[in-house]
């Protein structure tokens, strides 16, 4: 039988077969380059962000979907919705446009990228997006009428949302064209996305739509602002939106003609528009000869006063002057947006364009989230002070002759020192926390509504504002791979770091330039929580000790011992070791009394108001030999033998799709982090010239009872602990853990006592040999290791079970950087055999997928069961099934409002009044094991296993993925520089380039999904990528590019080695690279075919192929110097780091 489809009728015609065949690669439009995906209509619907240089934020879905607006969700240009519903209303929001083509007496209607169309016209449909990530292009190419229409999205700062559209005409016969094309849904001023989202009924009884009279200008405002105070409320600003190009016979103000357009009735022109949705679309008639092509735009901007509209309207009357204008603002917005990148060193030239364009927006959207140092290493003095008066106003008025004596712009280094000069250690805290750091926003977005973003990066008269903000858990991620293009604010981001770690040794929630922030408990808010996360906490602070100490060797080593750090005072208070033991998912209670006292400091002092003070009113001070203490002791006392940290926080770990770990869970993930962050700080402390360090008495003790935890059981390593000595140590360390919160809670107390460093050594020492043995015991059957444990406490024991396999484990027992090459290879092995490989992707999943029960199978009760039950019988004869329901066949289930067995158990007590109490409780156990096994809860790690998004089954989460080749790539060079077997090295190098062409960048984009030049978050199984741009994963690929590449700081030298980069990066022809270098401004170098080219620290760097290792230097006073050492010497490279622009390019030849 033939597999032919059949032929299906519209009316009388045959639908048309789009064609299927989607292909992707770059292409140059008026000499910019786009990656083009062509046929982009036969895959699903894909979500992208679109990023300006300047406030200006639009998410659009390839179906033309979107909203746009500048800030942040409450000031938008079409409305904020989720992005499934953005994608879902296409049709009404956004770009439309209706063409009418006549051509030999017949007129033929085509709603370009409509549904309305679809089928009737054979059609090609082609989507652009240029390679600096401001501009998107929409193509249609409609075969059966011989035209073509295309619109771009592009940003303007001055002028606003500017979509330019073109109608070409294919054909070698000439046509009449009647159009309607434009903008629906706009929003009026004034409309925020709550209002938008639960009130858009009332909103449209505001709203008004008006043309201003012999101008294309309309007009989007409110009748008044919309309160339910009976006061006047005038609504002074309005959104604009213009015109030009298109001569046009009407301007509609609403989608209400269409259908007139439509049908072929006349059109008559709109000036005022009341209590309807706004639109903007010009009709224009006009002829189009053979092979001609017509061009217009209209533009669109927000939040205009009466003088800014009475500005536009001027400027109106010199169109053309208007136009030529804003062609120059959207070149130099483009040109903004290319320099902030390039300050980070995202610009690259490279044969594999996919691989450089890549870098470029991983590059973008990590400074997107972390933001960029566009002073480089120069601070404005008045920014200093606002920054200082938020922070500590009072500090700022004692210290006003230093702040006179400051110059108007100075070094970042050169304000610290002077600070240090001064003897205050809290003016040497704030001036080192002083990060310049602009154009950063949370990573909230329309398919991330639980994040919310603000773009702060121009004040009123567009000059830049110096602001960051973010999640705790992502923006030292991301100041990490900033930190390789200025490392000079590394201490400082350390700084930052500690500073804001607990007294109880957690972190905070969000951090921002004015300090930091947490959760509160919100009643109606089903998401409200607080708790505190872990395994980020040790391995970001690790990476940016390495950094420090790779960089500036010695840093730390003065650091440790200087009384400059402080604490962050959270108000949660972690319970009693007991009651954690008791219940370990309720753990922390919120002291509403320490909240109002933390605020009036706030109020009194500044954001160090947040901070922890003692009884004397000073804040409390503590040296890094302490703060660093504390992180790995506040672990240490949650170990378990064998089985990890405990998770006793309220707060999962990376994965917060695995909640349901919290209390019954055990992490090794974190102890393989926290082994690497041990034998990093065995290795500061022993090199340290100290031979004691001041610590405040409560962590004296732990870190002493702690010690002597270990000391007691450690004849048990190498052996099975038994249940009851798990729980003796487990015991030990958390009773040390508890005395010492309950002092810390107090204010630590004045008293400090001088450690022996040969004490924390000791703790060090054998703290890794727990943990050794843990990790030994936790290396699976299959070859892979553990990620979580889960424990059941009881009488005096603690019995563990273990959980399935899951790629962060992988990934963080190769973090642990102990693995030889050879170990490092034989999990990867393991790893692309195992369940967690997905062949479609080429890539792994965070755990394997699985099927669950269908519904009507996952809750059927025996029959043996309720037949042996004298209580459900009781309660059935009475007609009540409040416990279990009868199905129409006679089948058994668990009552429909029955969630988990915490609500069982409640509707057991319930029955305490009833005439089934004895029966109740003669039951209740039997009923919640049967409850237990039908639903095996004690196996539930949270939505994980339950959804089928995000982090969930069958999903890819890119971050983890990443991670897992960041981790590759240190065995790699860890493999080096032990000499490994070439044949172990090889396979290494294999590895990571296969799990980097799982990643994406070379991928077709129907497989990918979207534009394999952007990252994405996810990639669930039955879907392409999700989550456009601000993800994690754009920090690690930062850095495995910089891996790839050959590029390795060590004892404050660079390492130029490129020993596994891909042939494939040298250039086949002569090209021009364009960077900005080391003083932050634009340069641009020819390459010669067979070269690729790079900046580090704004350095151009130039490869090409050669016989022999030889790097040349050529300097910016034109001498030069050939080597064929990898190594920079230690005052090139601080010059290097420092920006001192001495370098003017380096050139290697291998």
């Amino acid at each position: 039988m033939s597999s032919k489809a059949e032929t299906t009728f519209l009316g009388s015609n045959p639908i048309q077969q789009a064609p299927t065949e989607v292909d992707g690669g770059f292409v140059e439009i008026s000499g910019e380059s786009y990656y083009k995906i062509s046929n982009y209509h036969a895959m699903d619907p894909f979500f992208m962000t679109v990023v300006s240089p300047s406030d200006q934020w639009l998410f659009i879905g390839s179906n033309g979907g979107l909203t746009a607006g500048r800030k942040n969700a409450e000031s938008a240009l079409f409305p904020y919705y989720t992005d499934d519903k953005i994608i879902d209303n296409a049709e009404n929001t956004g770009s439309k446009t209706l063409i009418k083509v006549k051509r030999d007496g017949q007129t033929q209607l085509w709603e370009a990228f409509s549904l309305r169309s679809e089928g009737l016209y054979q059609i090609r449909r082609n989507i652009y997006k240029n390679s600096l990530g401001n501009k998107l292009r929409f193509e249609e190419i409609n075969e059966s009428l011989g035209l073509s229409f295309s619109y771009e999205w592009s940003f303007s700062n001055r002028y606003g949302f500017i979509k330019k559209s073109w109608l070409k005409n294919l054909s070698s016969d000439a046509a009449e064209i009647a159009i309607l094309d434009g903008l629906q849904n706009i929003l009026p001023s004034g409309v925020n996305s709550a209002l938008q989202s639960g009130r858009s009924t009332l909103v449209d009884a505001y709203k008004k739509n008006e043309k201003v009279a012999d101008s294309t200008l309309a007009i989007f405002s409110l009748s008044a602002r919309i309160v339910d105070k009976a006061e006047p409320a005038e609504a002074l600003r309005a959104n604009t939106i213009w015109s030009s190009g298109l001569a046009a016979d009407a301007i509609l103000l609403s989608n209400l003609q269409l259908d007139k357009f439509r049908r072929g009735t006349t059109i008559e022109n709109e000036s005022f528009i009341k209590a309807t949705k706004g639109a903007y679309f010009i009709h224009s008639q006009f002829s189009m000869p053979a092979n001609e092509e017509k061009h217009w735009l209209c533009v669109a901007e927000l939040n205009m006063s009466s003088a800014q509209v009475a500005q536009l309207r001027e400027e109106l009357k010199n169109e053309s002057a208007l136009v030529a204008n804003l062609e120059a603002e959207i070149a130099a917005d483009s040109l903004k947006l290319k320099k902030l990148v390039g300050l980070a060193d995202g610009l690259q030239s490279s044969k594999d364009k996919l691989i450089s364009t890549r870098h470029y927006s991983n590059v973008l959207f990590n400074i997107m989230r972390g933001g960029i140092f566009e002073g480089l290493y120069l601070l404005s003095k008045n920014d200093l002070l606002k920054y200082f008066n938020i922070v500590n106003h009072k500090l700022s008025i004692a210290y006003a002759s230093f702040f006179d004596s400051l110059d108007e712009q100075l070094s970042y280094s050169s304000l610290v020192a002077k600070a240090k000069e001064t003897g205050n250690s809290d003016l040497t805290r704030i001036c080192r926390e002083y990060l310049p750091l602009s154009f950063s926003r949370r990573h909230g977005d329309p398919s991330r509504p639980w994040n919310y973003f603000s773009i702060e990066n121009l004040d009123q008269d567009g000059n830049r504002i110096i602001n960051y903000e973010g999640n705790w858990r992502d923006i030292f991620q991301n100041w990490e791979a900033l930190s390789y293009s200025f490392p000079l604010y590394i201490e400082g981001i350390i700084a930052k770091f500690v500073n804001a770690s607990t007294l109880d040794g957690y972190n905070p929630y969000r951090i921002s330039k004015n300090g930091i922030d947490w959760e509160v408990i919100e009643e109606h808010d089903p998401w409200s929580f607080i708790g505190y996360w872990g395994d980020h906490q040790i391995i970001y602070l690790q990476k940016l000790l390495e950094h420090s100490a790779a960089h500036y060797p010695n840093k730390l080593q003065e650091m440790l011992s200087e009384e400059s750090f402080v604490y962050a005072n959270v108000p949660y208070r972690i319970k009693s070791y007991s009651e954690i033991v008791r219940d370990s998912s309720d753990t922390i209670d919120f002291d509403h009394d320490l909240e109002k006292t933390i605020q009036g400091r706030v109020e009194a002092v500044g954001s160090d108001g947040r901070l922890a003070w003692d009884e004397s009113q000073n804040i409390i001070k503590a040296n890094l030999a302490e703060k660093i203490l504390l992180t790995a002791l506040t672990k240490l006392y949650n170990f378990i033998p064998e089985t990890g940290i405990w998770l006793n926080t309220q707060r999962p770990e990376w994965n917060d799709a695995n909640n349901a770990l919290v209390g019954d869970g055990v992490s090794m993930v974190t102890l393989y982090y926290l082994r690497r962050f041990i034998a990093f700080n065995s290795k500061l402390f022993s090199k340290s010239s100290q031979s004691t360090f001041a610590l405040h008495s409560p962590l004296y003790n732990l870190t002493a009872n702690v010690l002597k935890t270990f000391q007691e059981h450690k004849d048990s390593l190498g052996k099975p602990f038994s249940a009851q000595e798990r729980r003796a140590v487990c015991d030990s360390l958390g009773y040390a853990g508890d005395r010492y919160r309950a002092l810390a809670y107090s204010g630590l107390g004045g008293e400090k006592q001088e450690i022996d460093k040969q004490d924390i050594l000791n703790l060090f020492d054998l703290a890794l040999t727990y943990i050794d043995d843990a990790i030994t015991k936790n290396r699976r059957t299959d070859g892979l290791y553990h990620a979580y444990n889960l424990i059941d406490f009881s009488e005096n024991s603690v019995e563990v079970s273990n959980l399935y396999e899951m790629l962060e484990g992988q990934v963080a027992a190769l973090s642990t950087d102990n693995l030889k090459a050879e170990e490092a290879l034989r999990v990867l092995d393991k790893l692309k055999q195992s369940a967690m490989y997905r062949a479609d992707q080429y890539s792994y999943m965070l755990y394997p997928d699985r099927t669950l029960a269908p519904f009507i199978d996952k809750n059927n009760i025996p029959a043996s069961f309720v037949e042996a039950s004298a209580l459900i019988k009781a309660m059935h004869a009475q007609g009540n099934q409040s416990i279990v329901e009868i199905g129409g066949s006679g089948s058994y289930h668990f009552n429909g409002d029955l969630s988990n067995a915490k609500d069982l158990e409640a509707r057991i007590n319930q029955l305490a009044q009833s005439p089934w109490a004895e029966l109740a409780q003669a039951e209740a156990n039997s009923l919640l094991e049967l409850f237990e096994e039908i639903f095996n809860h004690r196996a539930f790690t949270g939505r994980s296993g339950t959804f089928y998004g995000y982090e969930g089954l069958g999903s890819i989460y890119w971050h983890m993925v990443s991670k897992l080749l960041l981790a590759v790539q240190e065995n790699i060079f860890k493999g080096k520089a032990e000499q490994a077997d070439p044949k172990v090295m090889g396979a290494l190098i294999d590895h990571y380039y296969e799990i980097r062409a799982g990643i994406g960048a070379n991928k077709n984009p129907k497989l990918y999904g979207a534009f394999p030049t952007d990252a994405y978050s996810h990639t669930p199984s039955n879907a392409g990528v999700q989550q456009p741009g601000m993800t994690g994963q754009v920090k690690e690929d930062v850095l495995n590019r910089w891996a790839e590449l050959g590029l390795k700081v060590q004892n404050g030298q660079l390492d130029i080695a490129p020993f596994f980069m891909h042939p494939d990066e040298f250039n086949s022809t002569a090209s021009t690279f364009d960077y900005v270098d080391a003083l932050g401004e634009f340069q641009s170098i020819a390459l010669k075919e067979g070269q690729m080219a790079f900046s580090y620290c704004g350095v151009p760097i130039i490869y090409q192929s050669g016989a022999s290792y030889q790097l040349t230097i050529f300097y910016a006073n034109g001498e030069q110097e050939s080597s064929t050492e990898a190594s920079l010497s230690l005052e090139l490279s601080q010059g290097i780091f420092s920006r001192s622009g001495q370098i003017n390019r380096i050139e290697l030849s291998f």
